[in-house]
């Protein structure tokens, strides 16, 4: 199953040249989900392929203009498209009423319906749980209201030994059976084992995003061992100081996350507009966990095939 982000925003509070405020898509088998949708992010659809009449889910992490301002732009542009299918948007309950508000205003009216599903800082809880993905909210500790979202693959069915099945002949009708995990009787009474029939599926992967936040182990054991992590990292660790006062992490904190949560890939994003370039926030978060990239936009990480 397909399960990949591509970044479409990586930069802080303000635009700058090369970098738009924060927006990732991911792909999860043929399905979109929207996370985050700062001012420009329909641009940055359009420049790296991405449809966004395919978009079904939309989830907002809190309420700080550089993680929202692009969405009531998109769901216009998606009412003038002919969009019908409804879309689901989870978020802080506030968001609603400053939808609302910018529909009222413009004398919108929406030709599909939106679903806002409101989130909480105040404990995990699962969101969503389709047939593919689970997403869950990660409580984070930002200065308003903040989650992050933790999406975590379903169990795939076995996968059958074809070459074990044909020389048995067994049934096609039966496959699905023992991709659930049943044992087959054969006509003349014998009892074919299950695991000598399929073997087991890969694990499921786990994709962890952690928006705006300060450093605190509070969500640690929530995303351990996460396949792929990203994390805001906002400054230098020679700021400090400021990362605390505005409830930020440094590149050196985000690496200290995915060292001490068992993460096997790090990505960073989220970067202060005062850094033109980002080799030093890169290396600072590789002197901690090596493993690490950077949220370039236009760049797609592979979590699962």
């Amino acid at each position: 199953m397909k399960f990949e982000v591509t970044i479409l925003g990586s930069s802080s509070a303000t635009p700058i040249f090369n970098r738009n405020p924060t927006a990732q898509v991911l792909n999860i088998n043929e399905k979109l989900y929207l996370v985050d949708c700062a001012e420009g992010t329909q641009q940055q659809m359009l420049r790296f392929d991405v449809r966004a009449s395919r978009i079904d889910y939309i989830f907002i992490s809190h309420l700080h203009g550089d993680h929202y301002l692009g969405l009531v732009g998109l769901l216009s542009s998606l009412h003038l498209n002919g969009r019908k299918k409804a879309l689901k948007v989870f978020c802080p309950a506030p968001l609603k009423e400053i939808i609302d508000l910018q529909l009222k205003y413009s004398e919108t009216t929406l030709h599909y319906p939106v679903e806002f599903v409101f989130t909480s800082d105040e404990k995990r809880e699962v969101i969503l749980d389709n047939q593919d993905i689970i997403v869950e909210t990660i409580p984070l500790d930002h200065r308003i209201p903040t989650t992050g979202f933790l999406f975590k693959q379903k169990k795939r069915l076995r996968k059958l030994i074809k070459e074990k099945l044909e020389e048995l002949e067994i049934p096609v009708p039966y496959y699905t059976a023992l991709k659930k995990g049943r044992d087959y009787e054969a006509p003349d009474g014998t009892i074919y084992k299950n695991d000598t029939l399929t073997i087991d599926s890969d694990e499921p992967k786990t994709y962890a995003y952690c928006s705006d936040t300060l450093y605190t182990e509070k969500y640690f054991e929530q995303i351990n061992s996460a396949t792929l992590l990203y994390h805001e990292s906002t400054f230098l660790n020679d700021m400090l100081d400021r990362a605390l006062i505005t409830h930020h992490t440094t590149a050196l904190q985000a690496g200290e996350v995915a060292l001490k949560t068992n993460a096997a890939k790090l990505i960073i994003g989220h970067f202060s507009a005062r850094y033109k370039t980002l080799n030093e926030l890169l290396d600072e978060a590789r002197s901690v966990f090596p493993n690490t990239e950077l949220a370039v936009e236009g760049k797609t990480f592979v979590i699962s095939e």
